[in-house]
């Protein structure tokens, strides 16, 4: 005879199911909720140069706003940022006024969702990506790129699929493996919810997006990057640990790869320490893209 189940088992059966019924919900709306926030957008616009402010259409139909600042005299080449998860065009300013001080061409824009962007469900590095894309294409000239932080996922996707269109590839605040990241984050803002919902999050984040979270990943880009590489990692930035950078950085295969641990730096404070401006600098001296004998500016020395 087959077993009896009892009232009780059954009560018991039923409790169990109906909460892994929650479970399986309630992590498929925060999955859609960590994709929507948060936003912090700052004010901080640019204040040197010939500014152009203008707007591109994306690829979705919507728009991205994108402020362009010229040099005052000839320009050295472009230089293209692109921001963080949750900010905008205006968070990547400082950075820009470093570059431009050294007599450069700077482009920031905001993605999709982000700043004055137009909206965009479901945000990701994938699509922050195709919004560089939207910007070189209208750029039309090769550009050296700079992404922080999701920013720098995005421009590790856009570098790999656009080689013919980068010159030189600056990452900041990055990772590589993009589970391991989004895992080291959402503990590393709540233990809790770390460890309780992360897995799950991840799992339909990666069934939504037909298994590109993985294809994605930047250790597995990084192998066809032939451009030279520069990481800049806070060495206390508590969102993505320094490590992150070192297991990017033995990820490239054929491109030559330089790496700045800011000593004492956050997540986002990187370019605010004294040796960002000297290492920057020799970097942009060793490839080419300045010369050594061109007057230095006070945020070199």
């Amino acid at each position: 005879m087959p077993p009896v189940v009892s009232g009780v088992d059954m009560v018991v059966m039923v409790g169990f199911l109906v909460c892994v019924a929650v479970y399986l919900l309630l992590t498929l709306i925060l999955t859609y909720f960590v994709q929507q926030y948060p936003r912090n957008p700052v004010a901080d616009p640019p204040d040197w140069g010939q500014v152009e402010d203008l707007r591109l259409k994306a690829v979705d139909g919507g728009s991205i706003e994108v402020w362009r600042v010229r040099p005052e005299g000839p320009s050295r080449g472009t230089i293209l940022f692109m921001h963080g998860w949750g900010r905008n065009r205006d968070r990547m300013v400082g950075r820009a006024r470093i570059f431009a001080s050294w007599g450069f061409t700077t482009v920031m824009h905001s993605a999709r969702d982000h700043g004055n962007s137009s909206p965009s469900r479901f945000m990701n590095i994938m699509k922050f990506a195709e919004d560089i894309e939207t910007v070189l294409a209208w750029l039309d000239e090769p550009v050296v790129l700079y992404g922080h932080s999701a920013g720098s996922g995005g421009a590790l996707i856009a570098a790999a699929r656009n080689p013919g269109k980068i010159r030189l590839l600056f990452l900041e605040g990055v990772f590589a493996d993009t589970y391991e990241a989004l895992m080291h984050l959402y503990t590393w803002a709540s233990p809790f919810f770390g460890r309780s919902c992360g897995p799950m999050i991840l799992f339909w984040m990666n069934l939504f997006y037909g298994g590109r979270l993985k294809k994605m990943t930047p250790c597995r880009l990084a192998a066809d990057i032939r451009v030279p590489v520069m990481l800049i990692h806070g060495e206390k930035d508590g969102r993505f640990p320094l490590r992150f950078a070192y297991e990017l950085k033995a990820c490239f295969n054929a491109a030559p790869v330089t790496l700045y641990a800011a000593s004492g730096a956050n997540h986002s404070s990187s370019s605010a320490t004294p040796g960002y401006g000297p290492a920057v600098r020799q970097f942009l001296e060793d490839h080419g893209a300045l010369s050594a004998d061109s007057t230095r500016s006070n945020h070199a020395n």
